[in-house]
């Protein structure tokens, strides 16, 4: 670990071994503005005409008075195996967010946890949302359950998608198969589009160029998800957004919730174009770190 300027930040902590690296920042956040392998591009969308983006935490349900914008700096608490950056409390909502990164990466993994705290005088329910602005021209890969026949299956369903009022489901970006859905970033289609869904294997990724960016979490079943049960959800337009939640929490004075989210980065990928594609090249990926 060292301390580094990046694009124009100063104060920036970057993490690294010999196969992957990660850039958090102290000045604004808490904020992760890069994670790629060494020597090679960004995965993430790190600075944007708007300001620094890449990978953030935020809490839903999502409500203009629930964004608070991280520009202010963080404090860093340095530990044994980790850092600790912590945002000073929003002053309209009365949350104190907090990110875990660990200083030590294993080869091409590592746990990032986030924290939400509630800093208040009554309780907030809320879900904690890990949030990752993607380097532009990839698409999102995301599992269905297990498919079985009519009299095989069980009675209830076992997934649902989450549709927002801008989206059409005749987008060419949108690929429905049987096994898996895609969400694909192209510039060339306008308008955006936001998908949730309800997703109980644990993992979303993200393909792009050869590269595989995989997110697995903790699925707990029965529990209350934002946006109809949407544990993972993704947006397009100008950019392209992979997210993940967890439950719904009351959250008390005084009290934490954690969410975490595991990373994993792959190289030398074939481009996925169906489902047949994803179980053949990709699915044995998932299956080795699940």
């Amino acid at each position: 670990m060292e301390k580094v300027e990046f694009d124009g930040l100063q104060n920036c902590y970057h993490i690294y071994n010999d196969l992957v690296d990660i850039v958090a920042t102290t000045e604004i956040g808490p904020k992760i503005i890069r994670f790629g392998f060494v020597g090679d591009r960004n995965e993430f969308y790190g600075k944007t005409p708007g300001g620094f983006q890449g990978h953030s935490l935020r809490h839903a349900p999502e409500a203009k008075e629930r964004d608070f914008p991280a520009k202010d700096p963080v404090a860093v608490e340095k530990h044994e195996k980790f850092i600790r950056l912590t945002q000073p409390t929003e002053t309209l909502t009365g949350i104190q967010k907090e990110i875990d990164i660990p200083i030590s990466i294993n080869k091409n993994h590592l746990s990032i946890v986030h924290r939400l705290y509630n800093r208040g005088l009554w309780p907030v329910e809320l879900a904690p949302w890990a949030s990752t602005l993607m380097l532009a021209g990839g698409r999102a890969i995301l599992p269905l359950p297990q498919r079985l026949s009519h009299d095989d299956g069980p009675l209830l369903p076992t997934s649902s998608i989450a549709i927002w009022s801008y989206c059409d489901l005749s987008d060419p970006r949108l690929v429905l198969g049987k096994r898996y859905v895609m969400l694909k970033h192209d510039r060339n289609v306008p308008g955006e589009y936001k998908l949730g869904m309800l997703i109980s294997d644990g993992w979303c990724a993200y393909y792009n160029g050869g590269h595989l960016f995989v997110i697995t979490y903790d699925y707990k079943q029965g529990a209350s998800y934002p946006d109809y049960n949407s544990p993972v959800e993704c947006f397009t337009g100008k950019g392209f957004e992979l997210e993940t939640m967890a439950p719904f929490v009351s959250l008390t004075p005084g009290g934490c919730v954690e969410h975490v989210e595991n990373w994993f980065l792959f190289r030398d990928v074939p481009e996925p174009q169906n489902d047949n594609d994803i179980d053949y090249n990709i699915l044995p990926l998932i299956q080795k770190i699940k």
